[in-house]
């Protein structure tokens, strides 16, 4: 027991690190442009087919293939930004949802036609990494690595480069932020196509270790929403430490009982945490 409660903490906790970066990108679009992106699951979806076709169709390693993932989502954000979010931005938040949601069930319909609802899979072997009686596959550790370069990263772009403060300042307030001669427009586009980025990342490094339909973006949507208020709404580095929570919160549940408790559980956490704390249990640094 202990040892199969040791190696499921371990699993939790690297997926976790992956949760968090898919959570980052939803929590830094409402952070900035103060909207809950509903087409979140599909753009992760979206990512998992584009890593699986570019390692298997165009010969590539997997996370060689990840930056060109990367680059199409933050391309991808900016267009939907473009065409469907810009012009509800100061709209109503029924607006704003239910132009995110079209884009949503626009990419899940054309992706399910396109590639019905059947499983794929990144077929890839990374080994595996000993530590004791814990055996990890390799793909995690890469995953692990990969979330927390992209978190740094992250990091130092919103705290030490002049755009990132730019994008501070217009999520803080974007009227005074234009009056000091912020290009707001500008910043919030590229806000919504960082944080679709995110979501591409997350997305592609989940196809490396779970088979995935066009519709599994779902699940990973709920469990971002769930990580989002346990970091605290709008705050991106908060959504890591929510997604460490959440990765060992699954481990361990599925050692004391049935994997169909998760769900469960998880969204009992999620209820708790908006009675007891709503602005989450990592408040937002701006």
């Amino acid at each position: 027991m202990l040892t199969q409660f040791a190696a499921s903490l371990v699993d939790g906790l690297l997926i976790g690190f992956v949760y968090g970066v898919a959570a980052m990108g939803l929590t830094l679009i409402w952070g900035v442009v103060k909207i809950i992106n509903l087409a979140h699951g599909a753009i992760l979806a979206l990512a998992m087919f584009g890593l699986y076709f570019l390692a298997s169709w165009a010969g590539l390693n997997p996370y060689v293939a990840l930056p060109l993932v990367a680059i199409g989502g933050l391309l991808a954000g900016y267009g939907i930004y473009v065409v469907a979010v810009q012009r509800v931005v100061n709209a109503p938040p029924l607006s704003s949802l239910l132009a995110t949601f079209a884009v949503n069930m626009m990419i899940i319909g054309t992706a399910t036609t396109i590639f019905t609802t059947s499983p794929y899979s990144v077929t890839f072997d990374a080994g595996r990494v000993s530590a004791g009686f814990i055996t990890v596959p390799g793909t995690r550790i890469v995953a692990t690595v990969a979330a927390i370069i992209v978190t740094g990263a992250l990091y130092v772009f919103l705290y030490r480069s002049r755009t990132g403060k730019a994008i501070r300042a217009v999520a803080n307030n974007r009227d005074a932020a234009e009056l000091m001669g912020i290009p707001s427009g500008r910043i919030l586009a590229l806000s919504f196509g960082l944080g679709t980025m995110l979501a591409a990342v997350a997305g592609g490094l989940i196809a490396t270790f779970f088979p995935f339909t066009i519709l599994s973006g779902d699940a990973y949507q709920l469990k971002s929403f769930v990580i989002v208020v346990l970091g605290g709404l709008g705050n991106p580095l908060g959504a890591l430490a929510g997604g460490l929570i959440l990765g060992s919160l699954e481990g361990l549940v599925q050692v004391f009982t049935s994997a169909s408790w998760v769900p469960v559980i998880e969204f009992g956490l999620f209820v708790i945490i908006l009675l007891v704390r709503p602005n989450g249990i990592f408040p937002g640094r701006r």
